[in-house]
Protein backbone atom coordinates (compact mmCIF):
# COMPACT_ATOMS: atom_id res chain seq x y z
CA UNK A 1 0.00 0.00 0.00
CA UNK A 2 1.01 3.40 0.22
CA UNK A 3 1.27 3.97 3.40
CA UNK A 4 3.73 1.06 4.04
CA UNK A 5 6.41 2.77 5.88
CA UNK A 6 9.63 2.31 4.09
CA UNK A 7 12.28 4.38 6.61
CA UNK A 8 11.35 5.01 10.26
CA UNK A 9 13.87 6.77 13.22
CA UNK A 10 13.60 7.52 16.07
CA UNK A 11 13.45 10.63 18.06
CA UNK A 12 13.43 12.31 21.91
CA UNK A 13 9.92 13.01 23.46
CA UNK A 14 8.58 10.23 21.54
CA UNK A 15 8.82 11.58 18.15
CA UNK A 16 9.47 9.69 14.81
CA UNK A 17 10.87 10.51 11.45
CA UNK A 18 8.74 8.64 8.87
CA UNK A 19 9.18 7.74 4.84
CA UNK A 20 6.38 6.02 3.14
CA UNK A 21 6.23 4.37 0.12
CA UNK A 22 5.11 6.89 -2.26
CA UNK A 23 7.93 9.02 -0.66
CA UNK A 24 5.63 11.19 1.93
CA UNK A 25 7.53 12.01 4.78
CA UNK A 26 7.26 13.44 8.00
CA UNK A 27 7.31 13.40 11.69
CA UNK A 28 4.92 11.92 14.29
CA UNK A 29 4.13 12.83 17.87
CA UNK A 30 3.17 10.06 19.90
CA UNK A 31 2.04 11.66 23.08
CA UNK A 32 2.78 10.29 26.74
CA UNK A 33 -0.57 9.48 27.63
CA UNK A 34 -1.69 7.44 24.95
CA UNK A 35 1.56 5.07 25.80
CA UNK A 36 -0.22 2.96 28.16
CA UNK A 37 -1.49 -0.90 28.20
CA UNK A 38 0.60 -2.64 25.49
CA UNK A 39 2.49 0.18 24.52
CA UNK A 40 3.97 1.44 27.69
CA UNK A 41 7.03 0.23 27.07
CA UNK A 42 7.50 2.68 24.65
CA UNK A 43 7.62 5.05 27.56
CA UNK A 44 11.26 3.96 28.19
CA UNK A 45 13.71 5.89 25.63
CA UNK A 46 16.18 2.86 24.87
CA UNK A 47 13.22 0.97 24.21
CA UNK A 48 11.49 3.38 21.81
CA UNK A 49 15.01 3.74 19.83
CA UNK A 50 14.58 0.12 19.05
CA UNK A 51 12.12 1.17 16.85
CA UNK A 52 12.15 -1.23 12.97
CA UNK A 53 9.81 -1.76 10.10
CA UNK A 54 8.08 -4.90 10.00
CA UNK A 55 6.15 -5.46 6.70
CA UNK A 56 5.48 -1.75 6.50
CA UNK A 57 4.96 -1.08 9.92
CA UNK A 58 6.52 0.90 12.58
CA UNK A 59 7.22 -1.96 14.93
CA UNK A 60 9.15 -2.49 18.47
CA UNK A 61 10.27 -6.19 19.84
CA UNK A 62 7.36 -8.00 21.38
CA UNK A 63 5.14 -7.43 18.90
CA UNK A 64 4.23 -3.57 18.89
CA UNK A 65 3.31 -2.18 16.00
CA UNK A 66 1.46 1.21 15.13
CA UNK A 67 -0.83 2.01 12.39
CA UNK A 68 0.92 3.02 9.40
CA UNK A 69 -2.13 4.49 7.89
CA UNK A 70 -2.92 6.43 10.59
CA UNK A 71 0.75 7.74 11.15
CA UNK A 72 0.23 8.64 7.16
CA UNK A 73 -2.97 10.85 7.68
CA UNK A 74 -0.97 13.16 10.20
CA UNK A 75 2.09 13.46 8.51
CA UNK A 76 -0.34 14.14 5.36
CA UNK A 77 -2.34 16.66 7.82
CA UNK A 78 1.16 18.46 8.09
CA UNK A 79 0.94 19.85 4.78
CA UNK A 80 4.76 19.44 4.27
CA UNK A 81 7.21 16.98 2.80
CA UNK A 82 11.06 16.78 3.86
CA UNK A 83 13.81 14.75 1.89
CA UNK A 84 15.86 13.40 4.89
CA UNK A 85 15.60 13.08 8.87
CA UNK A 86 17.91 16.01 9.28
CA UNK A 87 15.83 18.41 7.48
CA UNK A 88 12.55 17.18 9.74
CA UNK A 89 14.35 17.88 13.07
CA UNK A 90 16.97 20.17 12.59
CA UNK A 91 19.54 18.12 12.52
CA UNK A 92 23.24 18.26 11.45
Amino acid sequence: MYWDVVEVKAAPEYRLFVRFKDGLAGRVQLRREDLTGALAPLLDAQFFEQVFIDCGAVAWPGEIDLAPDAMYAQVASQGRERSSVGEIFDWK
